[in-house]
Formats: structure tokens, sequence, C-alpha cells
């Protein structure tokens, strides 16, 4: 059984009448990716902060690798790394003089060459931070958050901004913690970045989670199961597959076939199969998280974030 690393219960954040954080439970096991994800606003940074002794709780009991969070504050700094949201260091300072400053405020730490060969920047050395593109210096923030070889580390957000290739160069990095057996904490409000990326999922909303557990758990709980979307279906595919009470919804010239179970399908392909029946073609969707946080919230994530 994995050691337990984070232990939240009650946990409380508020602003006069405003509750940032409303009442959280959460554990989290050592060499696990768990990311919380949620809109802005939600209270993932809030929430991480308090964990990285950044912010003071209102209620609450946090345990961080072990220790109480009101009296072993100095012992927790010591074992956690933390990109922050709006990570940046010294423009005219170079990837490795940036890492050698950080690396110099702590008693233990890694070497500057193994924390530049850890996130593939070797031919960047040199160049300065100014320099690099915005997924370079992501990594370099997580070569930072490495540089006391801490056993828990905090990522917040820290694709965001980026273009989808440097999305994934970080991805990459992130996996490359977790081969290390490093346990990992990601905020993130992508939901293809949570369900790729993690190993466990808590969906934050308004404050606290509205679903926790593996992204394959969450989404059999609360998804709407697979779905036959025929493009460009006509009324003889309508029709038929209305006559043999499949449920169904025609949406922009698309016709969306809810699969109720595994002989759905098979049914759906021989009642499509006549001649008087055209459509362009046939496509399988499992449900997502982001459904999931549909489902649950009654809106997508890109509308609770804006």
């Amino acid at each position: 059984m994995a050691e337990t690393v984070i232990e939240v219960k009650g946990l409380v954040k508020s602003y006069g009448e405003l509750k940032a954080v409303n009442g959280i439970d959460l554990e989290v096991k050592a060499g696990e990716v768990y990311s919380i994800l949620g809109p802005n606003g939600a209270g993932k940074t809030t929430s991480v902060e308090i964990m990285e002794c950044l912010r003071v709780k209102t209620s609450g009991d946090v345990r961080i690798l072990g220790h109480d969070i009101d009296k072993e504050q100095k012992e927790i700094r010591k074992r956690i790394g933390v990109l922050p949201q709006s990570f940046n260091a010294f423009d005219y300072l170079t990837v490795k003089e940036n890492i050698d400053y950080f690396g110099g405020l702590f008693d233990r730490r890694l070497s500057t060459d193994e924390l530049i060969e850890s996130v593939q920047l070797q031919d960047k050395r040199n160049v300065w931070f100014m320099n690099l593109s915005g997924g370079l210096k992501q990594r370099v923030g997580v070569a930072i958050s490495m540089v006391n070889d801490p056993e828990l580390i905090f990522l917040d957000e820290p694709t965001t901004g980026l273009d989808p290739k440097a999305r994934r160069e970080v991805w990459e990095v992130i996996r490359k913690l977790k081969s290390r057996n490093k346990t990992v904490i990601l905020t993130t409000h992508y939901m293809e970045e949570a369900e790729i990326l993690s190993d466990r999922v808590a969906i934050m909303d308004q404050g606290g989670f509205i679903a926790m557990g593996t992204p394959r758990q969450i989404i059999e709980k609360y998804g709407s199961g697979s779905t036959c979307l025929v493009k460009s279906a006509n009324d003889a595919a309508r029709a038929l597959v209305a006559s043999a009470g499949m449920s169904s919804e025609f949406k922009n010239g698309d016709l969306w076939v809810k699969l109720e179970d595994k002989g759905s399908l098979a049914k759906l392909v021989n009642l499509l199969s006549g001649s008087e029946v055209t459509y362009e073609e046939m496509l399988i969707k499992g449900s997502t998280l982001e459904d999931v946080f549909l489902k649950l919230t009654g809106k997508k994530l890109v509308e609770a974030s804006s």
C-alpha cells in the first residue's frame, strides 16, 4: 500500500463572506500524478497554495508528507517543489545560471547538469531566459522546482498559454517526473491534459470537489456512455433509427445515436445498411471528462472559466 503524502480534511478558505475553498477532503498517495481540474476561479490554486505553505487556511486539517501544516512548515518546504502559476526567472541569466541560483537556496540539491538533462534543455543551457519560448521557460520552471530533489512537486497550470506542441513537451517532462517516483500535484483547466496524465483526478467547481477518482472511474460513473455519430444522415436513416426505438438526436444535419449496450452498434449498422439510407461516415464517440463536467454543472468548462 502506497504511503499517503497529502491528507486534507474539511479544508476551508474564506475571504469575508466568500468561501474560495469550501470544506474539501483530499488524499494523495506517493508516486501518483493527481490532477485538480476545474475552471478559473474554482479554488484550485487557493487549495494548492495552502498545501504549499504559501497561503493560510481558514479551517480544516492539512498534513503534507506526514507533517502538520500549522506546526511544521519548515520541514514541509524542505521536501516539496513548486512551479507557481505565474512562474518567471531572471531574464538576463542563462538556463544554467538560473538553476544554479535557485539551487543555492537549499542545503540539499541536485546537480545543475542532471536537472538540465531531466527537462531536455542541454542545447539551451547557455541561452538567456528571456530568449526562450514559453514552453522552454516552463521546462526551466520544472527544473527549478526540482532543485532540492523534492518528494512532492506542485505544478500549478504549467501549460496555460502554451501552443499544442509546447504543451505536449511539458507533458513529457511530467511523465519523466512520475518515472522517477515523484508525486505530482497538477492543477489544470485542460480536460485532455488531466485525462492523459493523471492517475487520479478531482474535478473542482465553486470551491468544492464534484467528482473524484481515476479518469475512467469518473467517466463510467458520471458519463453518458458511448454515442455513434452518423454524419449527414438522410431522412430514411433518421426514420429507421426512430422506429427501432433507439435514443437519438438530430443536430446540424448529423444523427447522434446513443449506444445503450454492446449490441447497439451492430443493430445500428444493420439498420443503416439499406439501399434507401445515405450518410457520409459513422464515428464512435466515448464520454470524456468534459462531458462529465457538463453533466454535473450544466455548462462546458470553457463557459465556466469565462
